[in-house]
This record gives C-alpha cells, structure tokens and sequence, in this order.
C-alpha cells in the first residue's frame, strides 16, 4: 500500500512537471452558518480592510488634526503681560464677529478708527503680509505678529501696519523688546498711561449710560403723562 501511494505521488509531480503547473495548495476550510467557507476569505477581507484605511490616510481622511495650543506669554516672550493684554484689547476691540478673527471689514472698521483708512487692496495686503495660513484674516496671533515686526524694524514706512502700529497707543519700546533700541520715538513720547483705546472704550460707556439715562427720564415722563389722564 505504501508502494502504491509513493507512485501516485510520483505520478503526480511528473504530471506537474510536464504541465508547467503549480502544485494545488489545499486550503484549509471553516464552517460559516453551516456552509463552509475557505479559511482565506476572512483573511481576504481583513486585508482589504486594511488597504482601505492605508489609502483613505494616504488621501488625507483620517489624518488626526492636532491642536496646538497658542499661548502668547510664551511665544511672544519680548512683550510683557501688560503689553499683550493692551493687544488683545484692541483686538477684541475690533472682532465684531466675535469669533476670535479679524476678518477684512473688520481691519477696515478699525483702519478708519485710528485715523488711517485704508484702500480694499492695501487691506488685503496687510492681513497677507501677517497671514501665516492664508485664511484671509487675521488671528490673535497674526495680529501679535505686527507688532512682532513693528519692534524690529520691519515694516515699510507707509505700510498699513506700520500704521496701525504706530497709531496703536501699545507701547512696546519702553519694556521687554529686545533689540529695538527706538520704536516709534514720536509715539513714545505722546504715550502716557490713558491711551486713546481706554479713552474711547471709556467714552462709549459714558455714552451708555447718557442714554440709559435719558431712556429712564422719557418712560418716567410718560408714566406722568399717563396717570394724569387716568
């Protein structure tokens, strides 16, 4: 019997050998629901699972977004804690939005506060000069970025955000910055401890409550008015 099966094997790689062919492979099997299923299917399936995922991450669908904290008493270590509270004054300030940018009207709203207006194409052009990731706008931090070049000396002269550097009332010379011997001398010497930003933020508050006032005066007129007839 042993000499039987030994020539059926023998048989049966000539025959491989003669045909080119591939010895079958046999596959072990796995019943599923009763039926059986070759144990490569799953194997198959997990596979291709896994192509899916790779290509799809390839493609930038499942790439995991970090976010990065933005502290700006760390990165912005040449201003001291004073002097970036005064900007982020200002800048929320000028977010009418209030969704934490300083979209194009918004920079034009306060260009023309500070006594500087700006043309449409020299907007756009100081929110790019700052625009790190090409939103069109200008966050927090890009707006820290101005002054940032404003100390040292890098911005032109005539540029929007020289001006509004300038015409800021953040005086960023007198502590912290490194390296910037002068910032803006004229403006130094105009700073003092009530800048405009605070006076005006004051003003409008006075004019709260000049309203509120008057409002109470006219409902207190017209309660008069009202019982005199009754």
């Amino acid at each position: 019997m042993a000499s039987d099966e030994l020539t059926t094997k023998l048989s049966r790689r000539l025959q491989i050998g003669e045909g080119g062919g591939e010895e079958p492979v046999i596959v072990n099997k796995t019943r599923e629901n009763g039926a059986e299923k070759p144990a490569t299917a799953s194997a198959d399936t997990e596979l291709g699972a896994k192509l899916l995922r790779r290509g799809e991450m390839n493609e930038g669908e499942h790439h995991p977004r970090t976010m990065k904290v933005f502290n700006p008493y760390t990165e912005f270590k040449e201003f001291s804690r004073k002097q970036i509270k005064d900007m982020e004054r200002m800048f929320k300030q000028y977010d009418a939005g209030k969704d934490s940018f300083i979209d194009l009207m918004e920079l034009k709203l306060m260009m023309e506060k500070l006594g500087a207006p700006q043309t449409h194409l020299g907007l756009k052009n100081m929110i790019k000069e700052v625009d790190e990731d090409f939103d069109g706008k200008l966050s927090f931090r890009e707006f820290l970025l101005i002054f940032r070049k404003a100390a040292a000396g890098e911005l032109e002269e005539d540029s929007g955000l020289h001006a509004l550097a300038r015409l800021s009332e953040i005086d960023v010379s007198t502590e912290g910055v490194k390296g910037a011997k002068t910032f803006f001398e004229a403006k130094v010497q105009a700073m003092n401890e009530s800048s405009r930003f605070e006076a005006e933020i004051r003003q409008e508050q006075e004019e709260k409550k000049r309203q509120a006032e008057e409002k109470r005066q006219r409902q207190a007129a017209f309660k008069e008015l009202q019982s005199a007839f009754e």
